[in-house]
C-alpha cells in the first residue's frame, strides 16, 4: 500500500522535479549500460581492476557519443563479484524477506548514471539532509548522502552514492536543501568506493533506522521486499525514455 502511494505521489508531481543531472534530451545522448551475465565483453579481468573498469565505461560512452550511461534498476548484476562486501555469508532477515546464509547480493536497487568525476548533482525537490557517511569499503558507496522528503504528507528518502568527499564534508544532518541546488558531484575512485565515476540514485520508503547507508544491492531471495521498499528511481529521474 505504501509503495503504491509513493509511486502515485511521485507521478503526480513529476512535472515539478528538477533534473538530478544536467541533461538536454534535444542534444544529449544516453547509453543503456548492461552489467549482467549477458554482457560477455565485461570480463572478470575488467571488473576486478578499477582502472580497467573505468577505461571500459569511458570507452563505451565515447564510442556511442553519449553524455551518460544509465541503467541498473532491478538488474541482476555480475559486477558485484568484485567485492567481498556483496558475498557475505551472514544470514539476515529483512521484513518478510529471509536470506540464505550463502546467497550473495546481486540485485541492484537504484539507477546508476555513469559520467565524468565532478559531474554536478542537483536536488530534484526540497528536502532535508538525513545523514551522510563515508562508506569506505572496496565496492561500497564511498561518500554517501541521504535526503528526507515529504510530498502530500507522505515521507520518503533519496540516497546519493559514490559522490565526492568534499560534498559530505559541507553537509550535516538537518540542513535544508532547495530544489535545483547543487548538492553533490560524482566522486573519483578513491572516494567513491573504487568504482568508475557514477551516481547511484535510489528511492527508499522505510530507511529502517539506518544512517548514511542503506542496501543498494540485495539478495534475490529478498527481491520482493526490497523492490517494494525501493521504487523505480526513474519516477524522479524521467531519463529512461531517452535511451
Amino acid at each position: 500500500m505504501q509503495h503504491q502511494t509513493i509511486v502515485s505521489v511521485l507521478n503526480r508531481y513529476a512535472h515539478d522535479f528538477h533534473p538530478v543531472v544536467d541533461f538536454d534530451p534535444a542534444k544529449d545522448k544516453l547509453l543503456a549500460m548492461d552489467f549482467t551475465a549477458a554482457n560477455e565483453l565485461l570480463t572478470t579481468e575488467i571488473i576486478d581492476d578499477t582502472r580497467k573498469f573505468t577505461t571500459y565505461v569511458n570507452g563505451l560512452l565515447k564510442e556511442a557519443g553519449a553524455r551518460y550511461g544509465i541503467g541498473g534498476y532491478a538488474e541482476n548484476r555480475t559486477v558485484y563479484s568484485r567485492s567481498a562486501l556483496f558475498g557475505d555469508t551472514v544470514s539476515a532477515s529483512f521484513g518478510e524477506g529471509v536470506s540464505s546464509a550463502m546467497e550473495p547480493r546481486r540485485l541492484h536497487l537504484g539507477v546508476d548514471i555513469w559520467g565524468p568525476a565532478g559531474t554536478p548533482v542537483y536536488a530534484f525537490m526540497g528536502g532535508m539532509v538525513h545523514s551522510v557517511a563515508f562508506n569506505n569499503n572496496f565496492g561500497d558507496y564511498g561518500a554517501t548522502m541521504i535526503l528526507s522528503h515529504q510530498l502530500d504528507t507522505h515521507s520518503f528518502y533519496t540516497l546519493y552514492g559514490h559522490i565526492s568527499l568534499k560534498d559530505i564534508h559541507k553537509l550535516e544532518s538537518g540542513k535544508y536543501v532547495n530544489r535545483g541546488e547543487v548538492i553533490a558531484h560524482f566522486g573519483h575512485e578513491k572516494e567513491n568506493g573504487h568504482w568508475p565515476p557514477h551516481l547511484h540514485f535510489q528511492i527508499i520508503i522505510d530507511l529502517e533506522l539506518k544512517e548514511g547507508d542503506y542496501p543498494g544491492v540485495c539478495r534475490m531471495s529478498d527481491k520482493d521486499y526490497y523492490l517494494n521498499n525501493c521504487p523505480d528511481p526513474d519516477l524522479i529521474l524521467r531519463m529512461n525514455q531517452y535511451v
